[in-house]
């Protein structure tokens, strides 16, 4: 199942349009600010399909019954880029756990094409969790299958949320190729272009330079 906000009318497309805005992301906090911004949408959006029971609160005047989520998800990011929208989500999921994983294009020589390589992975345990599995562009879908890869050796989710601020179509659909059936994926817009470097288009450029400054 596939959640794109931008085709419904809401704040997401304020925070969308501000992220791609050539002038505005020249202020680094603000970008930084957006992603997260989109990463609370999300959580809100996710914590309506997870699953509840009613618990009983104590207040100064009486005991209140309140629906509340039985457990907290394990929230990834690749990083560095994913940060910002990792840090959202977790400003709603505040008790969940947390995994990183540090995944780099290796661009080949004289070449446009490249390969992906996971370098680093810190991780709890998976096992009939909930996992929130972010990157703010998805592009070519391969980091996140080779990423998803990579995590189950530490166990088997029971639901996956795959989130991304701005896809590819095409990422898209490799996405939904190579997960499995209890996923649920989360975007914010989808663009139909891709270059032969594997940026989006009109997408917003490169997410974790914008956020964080040039690499070298």
């Amino acid at each position: 199942m596939v959640t794109i906000l931008s085709n419904t009318n809401s704040l997401a497309n304020v925070f969308l349009s501000e992220l791609r805005d050539k002038t505005i992301q020249k202020d680094g906090m603000r970008f930084r600010r957006n992603l997260e911004r989109l990463g609370e949408i999300f959580a809100y959006e996710i914590s309506k399909k997870m699953v509840y029971e009613k618990k009983e609160i104590t207040t100064p005047l009486g005991i209140s019954s309140v629906n509340l989520p039985i457990e907290q998800p394990v929230i990834a990011t690749i990083l560095r880029a994913g940060l910002p929208l990792h840090q959202g989500i977790l400003n709603y999921f505040d008790k969940g756990e947390n995994a990183f994983i540090s995944a780099y294009r290796r661009h080949h020589i004289n070449e446009d094409t490249f390969d992906i390589s996971v370098e680093y992975l810190s991780s709890p345990q998976l096992d009939e969790k909930e996992l929130i599995l972010c990157d703010p562009m998805m592009a070519s879908g391969a980091s996140m299958v080779l990423v998803y890869k990579a995590l189950k050796q530490k166990g088997v989710p029971k639901q996956i949320h795959i989130v991304s601020a701005i896809a590819s179509a095409e990422g898209l659909a490799n996405v939904k190729r190579n997960f499995p059936d209890n996923t649920r994926i989360w975007i914010g817009a989808v663009d139909d272009e891709m270059t032969a470097q594997a940026y989006i288009v009109p997408g917003l450029g490169d997410a974790g330079d914008l956020a964080y400054g040039e690499k070298f």
